[in-house]
């Protein structure tokens, strides 16, 4: 890891009790992986390509990336280069990406067109379509469908910085660290990826 690496946010205080015990303590190291497993999946998940189903499995990728964050931990207790929770999260954000990159380059059969998880499309699509009523839900939902068909267009890199700030909220400094960038280009990405989607939305006649 470089040094350049932004810090992001702070883990809580019991994260950082575990971590301290975590060198000579195996318990309290399960103890973290079990903490961060759920928001791992969730994180996995919402970046699946479903092309790839049946070859490729959320919970396989979480395990694999908590195997590598098992291998390295001393290293990271040495050093702490970023907070755990960055670090889990990234260690299983690379795992992912190279899973899917080796996937596509062997079965070239997936395709090429652009095909989003249904939880990122709808995360995504979801901000975009908040405060409704009841009444308007179901409208709402078709809108979501053409939001969502209207993102797949836009290229990866634009999807994933803007499911990471649009729909995840995750700060600066956390996508920032996740894409190996400064917070100030993670902050250019985005507006421009912004820009990009508007114009997409507004060809697709979802803005005007």
């Amino acid at each position: 890891m470089t040094s350049n690496v932004p810090e992001g946010r702070a883990d809580s205080a019991q994260t950082r009790e575990w971590l301290d015990q975590a060198a000579g303590d195996r318990a309290a190291l399960d103890r973290l992986l079990a903490r961060y497993r759920p928001e791992l999946q969730a994180f996995v998940e919402c970046r699946l390509d479903p092309r790839l189903g049946g070859r490729l499995d959320a919970s396989d990728v979480v395990q694999e990336a908590l195997v590598e964050v098992v291998r390295r931990m001393d290293d990271f207790l040495h050093r702490r280069p970023m907070p755990f929770h960055l670090w889990v999260k990234k260690t299983a954000y690379e795992r992912l990406s190279n899973l899917q990159r080796n996937h596509r380059r062997a079965r070239r059969a997936v395709g090429r067109e652009a095909v989003l998880p249904e939880r990122s499309s709808l995360l995504l699509a979801g901000p975009l379509v908040q405060g409704v009523s009841p009444s308007e839900q179901v409208i709402a939902q078709e809108q979501a469908q053409r939001i969502s068909r209207a993102v797949a267009e836009l290229s990866e890199a634009d999807r994933e910085i803007l499911l990471m700030r649009h729909a995840e909220r995750l700060p600066y400094e956390d996508v920032a660290c996740l894409l190996d960038v400064t917070p100030a280009a993670a902050r250019k990405r985005y507006g421009r990826a912004l820009i990009r989607l508007q114009e997409v939305l507004t060809e697709h006649g979802l803005l005007e």
